[in-house]
């Protein structure tokens, strides 16, 4: 008899391996490429993300090291509302270091929180303090928001790709 426990334990073994590998599946991040200016899906947002140059910000809030400024087009292509937030954007330099935005009053477009209705787009601005240099290439990353349900998330090439 002792052999039909050795199989019932397999069997509960390979099952359990077979529903990991199915949630890891599920909830694996998934890298999707573009460069400015092109746009890209992250669940149901469409976004076009511009390089909009360096500033030194303003009296109120200047960076430790230079704002590398980016334009967001954000456009809502499902049938609800959907939030945008500054801290789903990151850069990243060569080193594949992750800075997060920096939110400024600079604009009147300065990306904090938005909501963002159904079949309509957005223009916004955010910025990034980090050491800029012309001749590296910088990234971004757009992470969705939790409630979009999606593992896609987007890098978007900005500098001398």
């Amino acid at each position: 008899m002792a052999g039909m426990g050795v199989i019932i334990v397999i069997g509960a073994i390979i099952a359990s391996m077979v529903v990991a590998n199915y949630m890891y599946t599920q909830y694996t991040t998934n890298y999707i490429e573009a460069v400015a200016g092109k746009p890209i899906m992250v669940g149901p947002v469409e976004y076009t993300i511009t390089f909009e140059g360096t500033h030194e910000g303003s009296k109120e809030m200047t960076p430790e090291n230079t704002f590398v400024k980016i334009g967001i087009t954000a456009k809502n292509t499902s049938d609800e509302k959907t939030i945008l937030s500054g801290g789903q954007f990151y850069i990243v330099d060569e080193k594949d270091q992750k800075h997060e935005a920096v939110f400024g009053e600079f604009s009147s477009k300065d990306l904090f929180l938005e909501s963002l209705e159904p079949n309509k787009s957005i223009e916004r601005t955010t910025q990034f303090d980090i050491p800029f240099d012309e001749e590296k290439k910088y990234k971004i990353i757009i992470r969705p928001q939790k409630d979009q349900s999606t593992v896609d998330t987007a890098v978007v090439c900005i500098r001398n790709c």
